[in-house]
């Protein structure tokens, strides 16, 4: 009979916030897989617990996730832990639970801290809706792409950030997304945290004489869905009625099926986009 894997959410700082069940499950499975076992052992000293431990972390992710898949099918049942909060989040975990899923191996989830969600909650902007991005991406094109989408991202948007990076991360959300609210959330649980609830400008300028240091978590207000549909009505306003019709007709839309999409593109209905070209000829 297969075993489990069990994502066992562990603190993010406060060591009360763990919880019974997963001290439990990490004192009765048959091996921990730790991201840094030199960082979980403090933990597990804490505790008293002495289950072994194997690192599984981003360097080994691939090779590792496949060597636990063979493990958990011979019956072990293995609790897999980050460094801080709920794996799979932000970490090489959503490779193992990929494999496992694939290997048709048990996989449940322990719930408990999470530094996005408990950032998310204490931020003071809208929590209806949001979205994660995690830490941008290092790659440059592939940040770009992402700041991008925030410029029109009505959600909430939570991320991390390394402090010898927010001066310069700060800088690039002010020039992308203009001065937004967001809320600065730093050692959260711990004995010094903080939250401060500010704009990109501010916190900008703050940040360019002050230095940054601990962990971070960003919350971005959303974009304003009203102005974001009053730019695109504008941009639309400086191309005439043919253009805009010329363009969707470029893309092989009927005459038909480019005046619908003139129309809602410019808040008009079929009909006045139908009797202006009638009457324009």
């Amino acid at each position: 009979m297969a075993g489990k894997l069990y994502l066992c959410a562990t603190p993010i700082g406060n060591l009360d916030d763990i919880t019974f069940r997963v001290l439990e499950t990490l004192r009765n499975v048959d091996v921990i897989a730790a991201e840094d076992t030199r960082h979980t052992i403090k933990l597990l000293n804490h505790f008293s617990i002495k289950t072994p431990m194997t690192s599984y972390h981003e360097f080994n992710k691939i090779d590792k996730a496949k060597i636990l898949v063979e493990d958990l099918k011979a019956g072990k049942n293995i609790a897999l832990v980050t460094d801080a909060g709920t794996p799979g989040i932000s970490d090489p975990g959503e490779e193992l639970v990929k494999f496992c899923h694939e290997a048709g191996i048990e996989v449940t989830s322990l719930p408990g801290p999470a530094a996005c969600i408990t950032a998310l909650t204490m931020s003071g902007l809208s929590t209806r809706r949001f979205c994660f991005e995690g830490f941008l991406p290092m790659d440059k094109k592939e940040r770009e792409a992402v700041l991008e989408r925030l410029k029109n991202e009505t959600r909430t948007t939570v991320l991390y950030e390394a402090p010898h990076r927010l001066a310069k991360t700060l800088k690039v959300l002010r020039e992308t997304v203009g001065n937004r609210r967001l809320t600065i959330c730093k050692e959260l649980t711990k004995r010094h945290e903080k939250n401060w609830l500010t704009t990109l400008e501010e916190a900008e300028f703050w940040y360019q004489t002050n230095d940054a240091r601990g962990e971070y978590v960003l919350v971005l207000e959303g974009a304003d869905p009203k102005a974001i549909e009053e730019e695109r009505q504008a941009s639309w306003e400086a191309m005439s009625i043919e253009d805009h019709m010329a363009l969707y007709e470029s893309k092989g839309q009927t005459k038909k099926e480019a005046m619908k999409s003139v129309a809602l593109d410019r808040g008009m209905s079929k009909r006045e986009v139908y009797q202006y070209l009638l009457h324009n000829e």
